[in-house]
């Protein structure tokens, strides 16, 4: 418990006087995600991830694998979020979306903060939201839009290999990826990972609004 209070406060620290940057959803659609960090547990169940070491063992986030029935990126790694109805708040979108797709119930009190809105090539301005999920138990995958749930230790977005940066001749700017296991997740969501990594973990403030993305996360 005091290790886990350790570092809620220590991220909440780096958020202090870090300015988010909100982008225009003008011609967009707006949408939220979770970036909930919680006990690391069991899970990390990922082929060739690394023993965690260090103060931040405790912490893990909670990602997902895309059910394979979407039309959309379906099996892609992705955080819980979605759309943002009318009438929500970032913060409220995320916290129903964590719920809808894994079932975890949080309320108001588990929200920390937010990130840097960042504009995707799929035409959504995502707003990524700082969840303490705390232990997270009996999560269970919606088979409409979740094949698994995992718990990636945090330590595993401290590689010293990552962010992994490609030059690409359509683009000005690199695309962005984490790498995770013997596999990588790509940006948008590579993109909310690695400034997590910066400003929460190490607080270094990074933008990252300016990463590009892969072709398959165009569509």
């Amino acid at each position: 418990m005091q290790r886990d209070a350790q570092l809620r406060r220590r991220i909440v620290e780096h958020l202090q006087g870090f300015s988010v940057h909100r982008a225009d959803a003008a011609g967009h659609r707006a949408a939220a995600v979770a970036v909930a960090i919680a006990d690391e547990g069991h899970g990390a169940d990922l082929a060739g991830i690394r023993d965690p070491q260090g103060w931040s063992t405790a912490a893990a986030l909670l990602l997902t694998r895309r059910a394979g029935s979407l039309r959309a990126h379906a099996g892609q790694w992705a955080l819980p979020g979605g759309r943002i109805d009318e009438g929500e708040t970032p913060e409220q979108a995320a916290l129903r979306e964590l719920h809808e797709e894994v079932g975890l119930q949080l309320g108001s009190d588990s929200l920390i903060g937010r990130l840097d809105d960042f504009v995707t090539r799929s035409g959504y301005v995502i707003t990524p939201v700082l969840v303490w999920a705390g232990a997270a138990r009996d999560m269970v995958p919606n088979p409409h839009e979740v094949q698994s749930i995992h718990r990636i230790p945090v330590s595993e977005f401290l590689r010293a290999d990552a962010p992994m940066l490609e030059t690409r001749d359509d683009s000005e700017h690199p695309v962005l990826r984490m790498p995770v296991g013997d596999s990588w997740i790509a940006a948008p969501t590579a993109a909310v990972l690695y400034q997590f990594r910066e400003l929460c973990i190490w607080g270094r403030p990074t933008r990252v609004a300016h990463f590009e993305q892969p072709h398959f996360a165009w569509k």
